[in-house]
């Protein structure tokens, strides 16, 4: 279901995920029939606009939560630095896409949404933590959570901020869905973070994609 106060944005992400033969467009609306929406049509993953002028993204987002039921929430906006994205993270959305999105990405983004993955770049990650300094700063005990996770469980935990389900993570590192699954549950412990998208975060605060990279980059 695609979330957005502009009639030609959601056409637009209508008519390119309908093109998959394995996603189901069922509903559009703008952001005030959202809730209803949500409770008539029972989509896996909600698309929503961050920004709109009926009633704002992070409303919508707190209502679909508090459902006994809630969709897969991703926010939708243009530019990756909004200042808003923060808060719908920590409010528990599962991720945020740019509009601008590549077409040939968007429907792999919401399979990711829709396997318990987490959407949200390093690039546009880093510019979220960039634009709050006081909040990217990763504190003692956050550092030490961090240093208590095993060499598997930091690899687990850079793929999950990669945005991989469990079970891609496990055909990445040819480990067994039950085993990753025992991974994530012990990450998730030791960081003392209630879900995937908080893991990410602190992931990324800490440092470790930046670390991967280089070591890539070195051939290592």
């Amino acid at each position: 279901m695609v979330v957005d106060d502009e009639a030609l944005v959601r056409s637009g992400f209508e008519l390119i995920l309908s093109a998959a033969d394995d996603i189901d467009v069922v509903a559009t609306t703008a952001g005030a029939e959202a809730v209803e929406t949500v409770r008539r049509e029972a989509p896996d993953v909600v698309l929503l606009d961050i920004r709109m002028p009926d009633v704002d993204g992070l409303t919508v987002l707190g209502r679909l939560r508090a459902l006994a039921e809630p969709p897969v929430v991703a926010m939708l906006t243009t530019f990756d630095a909004d200042e808003y994205i923060l808060t719908a993270l920590r409010s528990g959305a599962a991720g945020f896409l740019l509009k601008d999105t590549e077409p040939d990405q968007l429907a792999q983004l919401v399979r990711t949404l829709a396997a318990g993955g987490v959407v949200m770049s390093p690039k546009a990650s880093r510019a979220v933590w960039q634009s709050h300094p006081g909040a990217a700063a990763v504190g003692d005990e956050e550092a030490a959570r961090v240093g208590r996770l095993t060499d598997r469980e930091r690899e687990v935990l850079v793929l999950i901020a990669e945005g991989l389900s469990n079970a891609d993570i496990g055909t990445r590192i040819h480990l067994s869905a039950g085993t990753v699954k025992d991974h994530v549950s012990a990450i998730l412990t030791k960081l003392r973070v209630g879900g995937r998208v908080q893991a990410a975060l602190l992931a990324q605060r800490a440092g470790l994609l930046d670390e991967r990279q280089r070591r890539s980059g070195s051939g290592r």
